[in-house]
Parts: C-alpha cells; sequence; structure tokens
C-alpha cells in the first residue's frame, strides 16, 4: 500500500515522492493516452494530413484527461464549474507537455504519421513516444506537486 497525501516539509512546501509523482502521471497519461490513441487511429484512418492528425489528437487528449479527473472531482461533490477549475489546474501543464513529448516523436520517427493503423511502425512509434511521454513528465508533476500545483490540488479532494 502507498502513501497518497503530500506531506508539508519545512513550512508550506510538501514533500513529494517520485511514486506519488509517477502515480499522478500515470493519471494523466490514461487521459492523454485515450485520446491521443483516438486522434492518431481517427485521423489515420480518414487519411488527414499529419498536422490534422497531430491537432485532433492534441485535443482528444486535453478532453480525456480533463474528463477522468473532473469525473472524480465531481465525485467527490464539487459542483461542475469548480471541478472544471480543478481539472484545469491540476492537468494543463501535465497533459501540455506529454502532449509536446508525444506528438514531437510521433512526427520525427520517419514514417510514423502516413504508416497505417495495420502498421508496426505506427503502434510501435506510439507507444514508444506515449512511454517517453510518460518519463519526461513525472519529473515535471514531481516539481508542481511538491510547489502545491498540478495534481496537488485534486490530493487535497480526496
Amino acid at each position: 500500500m502507498h502513501d497518497s497525501t503530500v506531506h508539508p516539509v519545512h513550512g508550506s512546501t510538501p514533500s513529494v515522492s517520485w511514486a506519488m509523482a509517477a502515480q499522478a502521471t500515470l493519471h494523466c497519461l490514461t487521459g492523454c493516452a485515450i485520446g491521443e490513441v483516438l486522434g492518431m487511429a481517427i485521423g489515420t484512418a480518414v487519411g488527414l494530413p499529419a498536422a490534422g492528425t497531430v491537432v485532433l489528437s492534441i485535443v482528444l487528449a486535453f478532453v480525456f484527461g480533463y474528463a477522468l479527473t473532473m469525473r472524480g472531482v465531481l465525485r467527490a461533490g464539487l459542483p461542475l464549474r469548480a471541478a472544471l477549475g480543478v481539472a484545469l489546474a491540476a492537468d494543463t501543464v501535465s497533459i501540455t507537455v506529454m502532449e509536446v513529448i508525444d506528438n514531437t516523436v510521433m512526427v520525427a520517427v520517419p514514417g510514423a504519421m502516413d504508416a497505417g493503423l495495420g502498421s508496426a511502425l505506427f503502434w510501435l512509434s506510439l507507444a514508444g513516444a506515449l512511454a517517453l511521454a510518460f518519463v519526461l513528465t513525472v519529473p515535471v508533476n514531481r516539481w508542481l506537486m511538491s510547489r502545491g500545483r498540478g495534481h496537488a490540488v485534486v490530493h487535497q479532494l480526496h
């Protein structure tokens, strides 16, 4: 069992473990991955140009990322408007970092965007892009949470 609380150290600066930051990043990755995979799959299936597919993926990643956070926050009893504010505060930086990383990888891998849904190149590139986005976003989330921002905002509601 793990401790999911943020512990204050030296006044009001919370101490955040790497495990806690990884858990928050995994939560964020779930929503991002749903949107990213759907966007890439839809864009590729309908033959959108790479830029259109990337835009669709980014939009859907934010929609699903915010929606997953809002679902939990609404269950905690916050009204819709407040829940949206919490989701924006908790996820915007994390989703942005993930989207920059994973879409950059997808565009940078030769042929990945044009490979098609039946191609191992497409799916391996997407999986690798999401894995790299996770690894590089964990320190960002740890830094945010240690300053009472990002997913630390959501933890206050649990």
